[in-house]
């Protein structure tokens, strides 16, 4: 890579399993702009997030960084302000970093490196939804609950639509700003939607895309296997027993869903059209990713949390056709991985000396044919467990381990949908001791389990206290200087127009 320095558009989705998209193989769901991406740029076919949740995810995204490097446990866990994100590096490259969406920052800190944020976000930045380990039989009433999936169905208008209209339109409009604006750095902008997580409800526009009689229910269902301890907490922490899921409420919530990702690829088709319209599409590598899947239904399982691969796995797309020739990827690799990666790219192939350590590894030997990592480390530290659990992912193998549960070791080629439990085998395999051992050698679970309790003690107090009198919310709250927008008295009236007209069709006044 040589020459001019590329601006890298991220889009982010939100809970979205590349099972269920066409670039993996889904005959259904319609997203023709994201596979028009993938024919002509890199796929990553097994792409993990390493927390399997929102906030925990997004930190090791932007960080480089495992939960227990960060502190950031789970959705209100505060991320550090001293941490180093790819935000800050870039920065410091000289990109201009903006932030369209959502991010799920919690804590004071709501830019976390980035020059701008256009929206806030749609989660809360408090304490507010703390879990409480010492207190696993207690389900947290903020927490998820089956109405999303017994509710799934048509809409009108919800939040997440209001949201994600508002994410896309202030970063196309970035985009156009860009074009037609003075500043000549290169941009790197993450375009984070909301879609496709629950609640399961989309408009008729895109619900009519679909039809019930095809949608497919779930190929493993809950009586086809036997919940391990962590699973079966999930089903309390999210209600699961409390309902009665029926194939109709199955064929809705996945309908909806699927409609959800041709929304969001309308989304993609918006921005790409903005890139293309500005002539900046062929000077900009275009990512899309998510921080966790959805289990859809499988296992009777629905949401996130645990690292089977329905809730574990996240699309990963790199679109740069005149600098990665398109190719499919096989090796195991993991949002920690995608800092690195962007510090080179933004630094013309180079590695720099970063100022903390990380836990992800540069793609781009696997974006340019080398011999690249194979190698997926996870952590889930949040509601649902008790005690830290975590997972190794390397060639064919998963191992899944707690100090709390039996251990699980799957073959994912032999065992696709992980119902053989190697490490429960009357003879387990050769490769168990192994993992085993790499586990106590690279984890101190009695430290981790220590940290993570006293985090959730302190924030619980914090949390009480900040609600005691008068508020003061670190929600992000966008600011835009309306005295420098449209038309003002501070300019001449031609320069105004011209500036805001692209491409120009006169030059500006110095």
């Amino acid at each position: 890579m040589s020459g001019r320095r590329l601006n890298i558009l991220l889009i982010m989705a939100d809970q979205m399993a590349p099972a269920a998209m066409p670039t993996y193989g889904h005959a259904l769901t319609r997203a023709p702009n994201m596979a028009a991406l993938s024919s002509s740029g890199v796929v990553f076919d097994n792409a993990y997030c390493n927390s399997p949740l929102c906030s925990p995810s997004r930190a090791a995204f932007m960080s480089g960084r495992l939960p227990s490097g960060t502190g950031a446990y789970d959705n209100a866990a505060e991320f550090r302000a001293d941490i180093p994100t790819f935000a800050h590096y870039l920065r410091r490259a000289g990109y201009r970093t903006t932030l369209s969406g959502k991010m799920h920052f919690c804590g004071p800190d709501q830019l976390h490196g980035f020059e701008e944020r256009l929206t806030t976000d749609i989660y809360p930045a408090d304490y507010g939804w703390t879990p409480d380990w010492e207190r696993p039989h207690e389900r947290p009433s903020w927490y998820h609950n089956m109405s999303s999936v017994t509710d799934a169905g048509l809409c009108v208008r919800t939040n997440q639509l209001d949201y994600d209209d508002e994410v896309v339109f202030a970063a196309e409009r970035a985009i156009y700003d860009k074009a037609r604006g003075r500043d000549e750095r290169p941009f790197c902008m993450v375009v984070s939607l909301t879609h496709p997580h629950d609640p399961f409800a989309i408009p008729e526009r895109y619900w009519n895309l679909y039809r019930d009689e095809d949608i497919e229910l779930p190929k493993v269902g809950l009586d086809d296997w036997n919940p391990d301890p962590h699973s079966r907490r999930l089903r309390h922490v999210c209600d699961m027993d409390g309902a009665q899921i029926t194939a109709a409420h199955v064929r809705d919530a996945r309908r909806a869903y699927y409609g959800a990702i041709s929304y969001v690829d309308d989304q993609v088709g918006r921005l790409m059209a903005a890139l293309k319209a500005t002539n900046l599409a062929d000077d900009t590598v275009v990512i899309i990713t998510s921080d966790h899947g959805e289990m859809l239904g499988e296992r009777g399982f629905w949401y996130k949390m645990s690292f089977f691969e329905g809730a574990a796995r996240v699309p990963l797309i790199v679109h740069a056709p005149k600098h990665f020739a398109p190719r499919r990827v096989s090796n195991a690799v993991s949002l920690v991985d995608m800092l690195p990666t962007l510090v080179e790219l933004a630094n013309d192939g180079r590695g720099i000396d970063y100022a903390a350590p990380l836990d992800g590894r540069s793609l781009l030997p696997h974006l340019s044919y080398g011999e690249g990592h194979d190698e997926v480390i996870g952590e889930y530290l949040a509601e649902g467990a008790i005690a830290p659990l975590v997972m190794i992912r390397r060639g064919p193998w998963k191992f899944v381990h707690s100090p709390a549960d039996p251990d699980q070791l799957y073959n994912l080629v032999d065992d696709p949908h992980e119902l053989a439990n190697l490490a429960a085998a009357a003879v387990p395999s050769g490769a168990l001791a192994g993992f085993r051992a790499e586990a106590a050698g690279r984890w101190d679970f009695a430290g981790l389990d220590a940290a993570v309790r006293e985090s959730q003690r302190r924030r619980h107090l914090v949390s009480a206290a900040l609600g005691i009198g008068t508020p003061a919310p670190w929600d992000y709250q966008p600011f835009r200087d309306a005295s420098m927008q449209y038309i003002r008295n501070r300019a001449d009236l031609d320069d105004l127009e011209a500036m805001a007209r692209y491409p120009r069709v006169r030059p500006v006044s110095a």
